[in-house]
């Protein structure tokens, strides 16, 4: 077995530990296809859980959420502690957005005690609370799941795009689209979605979290959002923006997306990071596959709804859609 197949297998290990109770055999399965030769590129997912972050009554440790932020920020940049790792991610005077995703309501919506610990510890490297915003695509979705509105002011904004959009149109390959004025004035951005499927695309991560960026998702839905997924990430206000991908699987959904159902969703407790939105989307879509295996329901692609815009996007350069090129870390 020569080194590359060994490490291909040692990260897949990897990602089976990280979330015992998910189909062993379908992710190692993929190992037996591993390629001979060493990949031109790879990219690097961590994977860190912590079951006891997610209490019985559905509220956070917010310690321990803070400690599963440090370790893991500092694990996908290589530095030595979290302070450094955010300084080595946004700088002072940058304009910063953080695209949540409130849809689902409170009940399954980007934890706003997570975003609050990251903005915590943004603040604590140096980044001003008036240079960050915290946003999605409409105010009262972003008030149903919890968050506390703010306009303006010296400190965190937070709101919805609303009807604030450019009113210039702008393509990127089959999309055309007026996009957020929220976007627009950001210099970077931080995409935190949650880990749940979608009954159309398969899963709703991080590349279809930015259909919330867009003044007209409705029209882009056909072929399983193939290619309109993956062509709106190319587009410079995205792709240029875009420093760091946290999937928010404290708690995850793996059927009846992307609504909010409770009788399909999973206290799995854990976070999904990378620098690559490909990479983390895909190893997000394989977790959920592996959940569906488990509660026997047909995967993704039997169900008729695989997430193929994932491997689109690795097409289109956005990033590693081969689970054969993705190395992920247990934490």
């Amino acid at each position: 077995m020569d080194r590359d197949r060994r490490a291909f297998l040692k990260s897949a290990a990897a990602l089976v530990a990280a979330f015992p109770g998910a189909a062993a055999s379908r992710l190692l399965g993929a190992a037996h296809a591993a390629p001979q030769q060493a990949p031109a590129s790879a990219a690097t997912v961590v994977i860190i859980r912590r079951p006891q972050a997610l209490l019985p009554d559905g509220s956070i440790n917010a310690d321990m959420l803070a400690s599963m932020l440090g370790e893991s920020v500092c694990r996908i940049t290589g530095a030595a502690e979290p302070r450094s790792a955010w300084q080595s991610l946004f700088k002072p005077g940058e304009k910063i957005g953080i695209k949540v995703n409130a849809m689902g309501g409170i009940g399954i919506c980007t934890h706003h005690a997570l975003v609050f610990a990251i903005v915590r510890q943004m603040a604590a490297a140096g980044i001003a609370e008036r240079d960050i915003i915290i946003w999605d695509r409409l105010t009262d979705e972003l008030e149903r799941g919890g968050y506390p509105i703010r306009w303006s002011g010296s400190g965190i904004r937070c709101r919805g795009t609303d009807n604030d959009y450019e009113s210039r149109i702008e393509t990127a390959g089959a999309v055309g689209s007026c996009f957020s004025r929220i976007i627009t004035a950001c210099d970077a951005l931080l995409n935190i979605p949650v880990l749940k499927d979608h009954d159309l695309s398969g899963v709703s991560l991080g590349l279809k979290n930015f259909y919330g960026a867009i003044h007209n998702p409705n029209k882009y839905h056909d072929n399983g959002c193939d290619p309109f997924i993956a062509d709106l990430n190319t587009h410079p206000h995205i792709r240029n923006k875009l420093r760091l991908t946290v999937i928010d699987g404290l708690r995850g959904q793996y059927n009846g997306g992307p609504a909010c159902r409770v009788q399909w969703q999973w206290p799995c407790g854990g976070l999904i990071l990378s620098r690559d939105p490909v990479a983390a989307d895909a190893v997000g879509a394989m977790l959920i596959d592996a959940q569906r295996k488990d509660r026997g329901l047909p995967a993704l692609a039997d169900a008729g709804r695989p997430p193929i815009h994932i491997k689109t996007a690795g097409a289109r350069g956005l990033g590693i859609a081969d689970p054969d090129r993705i190395s992920t870390i247990s934490l």
